[in-house]
């Protein structure tokens, strides 16, 4: 299939290809250059809250939502300083 670029540098990705992948409007697309100069594009990973809980073992230190300000107000600090 073929697409053709406009000068504002889109394209429309074919009906066939949007139903096939399921991509629906305002969805996010991940496009890299091969080392040979092609050009992939991949269905970027959608971030959810579950996503990200899963991403660390579970705390087993428990903070109120008042220490947890603290403790940002202070890594911010620290990293400007």
């Amino acid at each position: 299939m073929t697409a053709t670029i406009t000068s504002k540098g889109q394209i429309t990705i074919p009906q066939a290809i949007r139903d096939e992948l399921g991509l629906k409007p305002g969805q996010k697309l991940d496009f890299k250059l091969t080392a040979d100069r092609k050009l992939q594009v991949e269905v970027a990973e959608e971030v959810t809250l579950d996503t990200l809980m899963n991403i660390l073992p579970p705390s087993k230190i428990r903070l109120s939502v008042e220490e947890m300000d603290e403790a940002i107000k202070k890594a911010v600090c620290d990293a400007r300083s």
